[in-house]
């Protein structure tokens, strides 16, 4: 440094520091949090409906119905005689 140069250091944020930390943690914690429900509902809820759907597509109500009729399992009817 020639010719009385001096550089200068910045200053230390002193008033207001905290409340900029907590506003940034805020604001990641939303993003983070936003990002975790939007993979949630992706990967496992869509999942499940899609699992539940294929499973009622080709599920007999009726057939369910006398199988467990005829174990014997209902007091209100009587299985079938064979």
């Amino acid at each position: 440094m020639a010719g009385g140069e001096v550089s200068k250091v910045s200053k230390p944020q002193l008033r207001g520091l905290l409340a900029g930390q907590i506003k940034k943690n805020i604001l990641f914690a939303a993003g983070v949090a936003t990002l975790a429900a939007v993979i949630q509902k992706v990967f496992v809820n869509d999942a499940k409906k899609n699992q539940y759907a294929a499973f009622y597509k080709t599920y007999d109500i009726e057939k369910s119905f006398n199988q467990i009729r005829n174990k014997g399992l209902f007091d209100s009817c009587e299985p079938d005689k064979k």
